[in-house]
């Protein structure tokens, strides 16, 4: 597969031009910075195409992604998920416009903060829905989904689900779907951890399995730089949003992209297209064995994807938080850690050596006597406000011992999870008080009321 943005930016920085152009560095390299990117660091010169008005280079590029995923559209980021996130809302709007109908949108719970805020911008009416007690497991289930639509006369004109989740679980995407499209609403997922899962044996891709709009960030388990990812449309996604697309995305890009990313988004595609799958499926296999010998050393696991490994250490007597330090004196850096998970990544990119080490360094660990703590159990907040009026409030800091009753003003997460623990315009109960606390979060915006 041809890698047309790579080799554009190749030819010019052998040409040795003098630019007068964007960016400041001028190709040159700087002593004390990373060696070897300045000259592939260009801007929208003549011949370079415009990102979200792709008519040249990047529009050829982006349709051998197309191809490679097997969408009706692809169109590319630099700025993650999150942007794509910001687009897919916009469209599910323009969605319910074309509909006739006001745009409502049903999502999961476990939803990134992205999505609330920009619910919140666009004043979308958001049905909150996902069964399980903790943070990061609610789970969107199709029963929960039909029920909805069963006894809602104005049902959502789109449904907004995160699969994979944090954790490495996953959605019945097929049967969400099928729901959706029988009820007349476009289905929405944040795939950011899937991107991969295209390329497995048989594809697990969103796209392929009733998906009308997805989002992957490439860079999560792609060989993509950070912030590369893609918004997907699928081939059943309504026509009259897939010239929307690249609107969508504008509205809320930069226009200073960085042609860094697009050239690892572009050179994927080759690696995509040649043996990168088969060492993908490889890398499942290996995984595979490893979470095996997990197992049988009576370690905990949770979630179902083929390249996240979760453990559920409390079992063993560690928190993920203490798991993630004794493994970083071991020299390996986890993903994320919590008090009741330790996540880490794994791509074709990790050897078996590595895991090797990683079994290693597990099984050396002392079995101490089972920790019993668990998250606290809440139910949901009571909503006072609409996200987009409490986002537009005037809100003061305060330290969350002092938060019990107050309304919150806007998410107070951290990324990663970035998954909100109270959705800004409900009020704080003892509930949401005591999940403050069991996550460390210290301190909270509530509206000055």
């Amino acid at each position: 597969m041809n890698t047309p943005i790579c080799d554009f930016v190749r030819a010019y920085a052998a040409a040795e031009s003098v630019r007068f152009h964007m960016p400041g560095h001028k190709g040159k390299e700087t002593p004390g910075i990373v060696p070897g990117v300045r000259q592939l660091d260009i801007t929208e010169i003549a011949g370079a195409d415009v990102l979200y008005d792709a008519r040249g280079i990047i529009r050829e590029s982006e349709e051998n992604a197309a191809r490679l995923f097997g969408s009706a559209r692809t169109v590319y980021s630099t700025e993650g998920s999150s942007l794509c996130i910001r687009a897919m809302l916009y469209l599910a709007l323009m969605h319910a416009k074309f509909l006739g109908r006001e745009a409502k949108i049903a999502a999961g719970r476990n939803a990134h903060r992205v999505f609330l805020e920009t619910a919140a911008l666009l004043d979308l009416d958001v049905t909150w829905l996902g069964s399980g007690d903790e943070l990061l497991r609610a789970k969107l289930s199709p029963k929960e989904l039909e029920a909805m639509f069963a006894v809602d006369t104005a049902a959502p004109t789109a449904v907004y689900v995160t699969s994979p989740d944090y954790l490495g679980n996953r959605a019945d995407l097929s049967r969400i779907a099928e729901i959706c499209h029988r009820h007349g609403a476009v289905l929405l997922v944040d795939n950011a951890h899937g991107a991969y899962l295209k390329f497995l044996e048989r594809s697990e891709h969103p796209l392929d399995c009733g998906a009308d709009l997805c989002c992957d960030s490439a860079h999560k388990t792609l060989t993509v730089l950070t912030g590369g990812a893609y918004l997907h449309a699928s081939r059943s996604c309504p026509a009259e949003l897939l010239p929307m697309m690249e609107r969508a995305m504008a509205l809320y890009a930069s226009t200073s992209p960085s042609w860094l990313i697009l050239q690892s988004l572009d050179a994927a595609n080759a690696l995509l297209a040649a043996g990168y799958p088969e060492r993908i499926r490889e890398t499942v296999g290996l995984l595979c064995e490893v979470k095996q010998h997990l197992w049988e050393q009576g370690w905990e696991q949770t979630g179902d994807e083929p390249l996240k490994l979760t453990l559920s250490p409390k079992s063993k007597g560690y928190t993920g938080t203490k798991l993630a330090e004794l493994l970083r004196e071991k020299g390996m850096v986890c993903e994320f850690s919590d008090p009741d998970y330790l996540v880490l990544m794994i791509t074709p990119e990790n050897t078996r050596e590595e895991l090797d080490q990683l079994l290693s360094a597990l099984g050396e660990l002392p079995e101490r006597a089972p920790n019993k703590t668990s998250p606290p159990v809440t139910e949901r907040p009571l909503p006072v406000l609409r996200p987009r009026e409490a986002l537009f409030c005037p809100f003061e800091r305060i330290p969350v011992e002092e938060s019990e009753g107050r309304i919150l003003a806007s998410p107070s997460v951290s990324c990663p999870p970035a998954v909100p623990i109270v959705i800004c315009g409900e009020r704080i109960d003892r509930d949401a008080l005591e999940m403050f606390r069991y996550y460390g979060i210290e301190s909270c915006d509530v509206i000055i009321e």
